[in-house]
């Protein structure tokens, strides 16, 4: 099979929901003709195709995609993965822990690559959003302990200059392939995109907040009897899609 019929072969999988049967098509390639040709295929596929399959392998399922994706690849499709509307950031987190922490990979190319694009400081803060208030800490004073909520934040100018510091935890305390290390390479490797990180993350975490509120409100409006919709919760389910550019999610 030629390479243009193997990628309409695999959008066509992709689109039916067979995300295993698309990524055996691809691993198929590998065995029959080396991980180059592999490598070729996937820098034709567009980002949403290459999000459908990685965001369904982690470290406890690993995919010939997920250790051959290239940072840039990877990145196009990390700053896409919010329309699949996953709550739970399941996904998001275990594809990021497989691929940016892979056996061969530099992690902070994987980190640049998200950081350069549009829309990758908010990818990153949806990977830490269940941890906001561990991230909030480490930026404060260089630990993950979280500290009581005095309803103050650092402000963006001490930001900058605590990124400097020398830290407080050194990498091999946190070397867990997962979001610890994550947060502490952004702080000391790359501080710039750690603060816009951070910025977006606040803004979620205050969104969250007044969403809470609003519901507080409803309830007693409604004593107690308020109707919520159905959501995808880390399911393989796509989100609703209505341009070509989501066709395959």
């Amino acid at each position: 099979m030629n390479h243009l019929a193997l990628i309409e072969k695999t959008q066509q999988l992709i689109a039916a929901g067979d995300i295993v049967g698309a990524e055996s098509a691809l691993v198929e390639l590998a065995d029959a003709e080396g991980d180059a040709a592999l490598m070729v295929v996937l820098d034709m596929l567009p980002p949403k195709d290459i999000l459908a399959v990685i965001r369904e392998y982690d470290n406890s399922r690993e995919s010939i995609v997920n250790l051959l994706v290239t940072p840039e690849q990877f990145a196009r499709a990390v700053v896409i993965e919010k329309q699949y509307k996953d709550l739970t950031r399941t996904h998001l987190r275990g594809m990021m822990n497989a691929i940016i922490f892979r056996e061969d990979a530099d992690p902070l190319e994987f980190i640049n690559a998200i950081g350069d694009l549009e829309g990758g400081s908010e990818a990153l803060a949806d990977y830490f959003t269940e941890k906001w208030d561990r991230i909030e800490a480490f930026a404060c004073n260089g630990s993950f302990d979280a500290m009581k909520d005095t309803g103050e934040l650092i402000s963006k100018a001490d930001l900058q200059a605590r990124s400097y510091e020398r830290p407080q935890v050194e990498q091999d305390e946190v070397a867990d392939h997962d979001w610890m290390e994550l947060a502490w390479l952004l702080r000391y490797q790359n501080p710039d995109l750690f603060i816009e990180m951070l910025t977006v993350l606040r803004a979620k975490a205050r969104a969250h907040d007044l969403g809470a509120e609003d519901d507080e409100s409803l309830d007693d409006e409604d004593d107690g009897k308020v109707e919520t919709g159905d959501t995808d919760r880390g399911q393989a389910t796509p989100a609703a899609r209505d341009s070509d550019e989501e066709s395959a999610i």
